[in-house]
């Protein structure tokens, strides 16, 4: 069991320096021992603290990182039951199942999908994560042959799947470095397996049924490993919800480190079906699986998986926001429009995208409102003439134009009079569309009545 909070607060520097974002130390304490904090914040805790505190400051769910590079990603390390409380913060890995019975036409294409099947929405790059290996043939060398051209051929992380050692151990090899996925340990087996996931520095995942996982992670962690994923056999939708729900439970609840891990969920051998087996993957990504595996990579499977993944692990008490600042569109000149808007991101991507598809270049400003939309910004008084006037003149966008004119949104209509008192007499305010959608025609209106 954890540190209480009082037993935790004697151990801190009582400073209440508020640097770790909290009132107190006291404060500190007491969110520490429900692991919704970090010990790491507190940056007067001395080394002999650390030591003792540990075993409270470790989060309940161990972070397990896959992948290196641009396609690092790290699964775990969750601190609530539900998105609400506080937030998510590590999105399960969406995995594309690659089986060595399968054709070179078949696997081709599926790769180049897993590659190539993307979607950019407010900022985001959304798609698949992870390449899964089966050995289904139970052929080693046809195994570690497909395996090997998966690497060639994808900068993303896989995990190989395999109930042969050997063949596991020749996959370790092709993997090491990558920070991959072994799949899968058992009660019998995962001796020699946790050896060899060691040595190649790769996460393992475990396979056994729920009720053995208390008696089988301890065993692993006493080796010295810890970046383990728990495969619980849950294999149909109910039993799955179950068990990642009884999982998360038990480490955020009772603090039981020997369910403290994230999951893995093999939704392709759940269903036959297409539309079942992503209704299935939607429920593993909103109630806790850690790798979700899916048999394809298809666009329309792909594409809401993303989103709702996306949506889920979106801070709820964070504002999607973009950097304020000057953003040329089109390639814009000293003649060119210049519209203003808020840095929330929705609605910085929605009116970028209506610039772009007029073609009219255009300079595009963003304002910092803490990442409200257009109307909430006025209403909240951070998007109002005193406070715009004096932005358009700091962000040096006059210095990007000979003309004084600038395009404000037409649900705000109501500010331009005074805006164009506080900008001055050189400046002229001009009304905008009140929908993005009406951005296009506006824009090339407003050059042919401009030039």
């Amino acid at each position: 069991m954890g540190l209480t909070g009082i037993q935790i607060f004697k151990l801190l520097p009582k400073k209440n320096c508020k640097e770790c974002g909290q009132p107190t130390c006291l404060a500190f304490a007491m969110q520490l021992a429900q692991g919704k904090t970090e010990l790491s914040k507190c940056p007067y805790v001395s080394d002999e603290a650390k030591a003792k505190l540990a075993e409270a400051s470790e989060p309940p769910i161990r972070g397990v990182v896959i992948g290196t590079g641009d396609e690092q990603y790290k699964i775990g390390e969750e601190l609530v039951l539900y998105r609400h409380d506080k937030t998510f913060f590590n999105p399960p890995l969406i995995g594309v199942l690659f089986k060595d019975t399968e054709d070179d036409a078949t696997i081709d294409a599926r790769l180049k999908n897993f590659n190539e099947v993307s979607f950019e929405r407010v900022g985001y790059i959304l798609k698949a994560h992870l390449a899964v290996v089966k050995n289904e043939s139970g052929d080693a060398g046809k195994f570690t042959a497909l395996l090997q051209k998966i690497k060639d051929n994808t900068k993303k992380p896989i995990m190989a799947m395999s109930d042969d050692v050997a063949a596991l151990e020749q996959a370790a090899g092709i993997l090491k470095g990558t920070k991959g996925v072994l799949y899968a340990a058992t009660e019998e087996n995962y001796e020699k397996l946790v050896d060899i996931a060691k040595a190649n520095e790769l996460s393992l995942v475990l396979k056994a049924p729920i009720e053995k996982v208390a008696e089988l992670t301890p065993k692993i962690v006493e080796k010295g490993f810890k970046d383990i994923i728990l495969d619980t056999e849950a294999r149909d939708a109910k039993t799955m919800f179950q068990h990642n729900t009884f999982v998360r439970r038990l480490a955020l609840k009772k603090k039981d480190k020997a369910y403290g891990f994230p999951t893995c969920n093999l939704i392709y051998e759940m269903t036959d079906d297409e539309i079942k087996e992503a209704t299935i993957a939607a429920l593993a990504i909103a109630k806790y699986g850690g790798i979700i595996v899916i048999s394809d990579c298809k666009p329309e499977v792909i594409l809401p998986l993303a989103i709702q993944r996306l949506n889920i692990y979106t801070d709820p008490q964070r504002p999607m926001v973009v950097e304020q600042g000057i953003y040329p569109i089109n390639e814009p000149d000293e003649n060119s429009p210049v519209i203003v808007t808020t840095n929330f991101a929705l609605t910085y991507f929605i009116v970028a995208a209506a610039i772009e598809a007029s073609r009219v270049p255009t300079w595009l400003v963003i304002m910092d409102v803490e990442g409200m939309s257009v109307l909430t910004a006025w209403s909240a008084g951070k998007f109002v003439a005193d406070a715009i006037a004096p932005f358009i003149k700091k962000v040096g966008i006059a210095d990007k134009i000979k003309h004084r004119k600038i395009i404000i949104p037409g649900y705000v209509a109501q500010i331009s009079g005074e805006l164009q008192e506080e900008l001055g007499e050189d400046w002229e305010v001009v009304i905008g569309t009140r929908e993005a959608a009406d951005i296009p025609a506006f824009l090339k209106e407003y050059v042919a009545k401009n030039q």
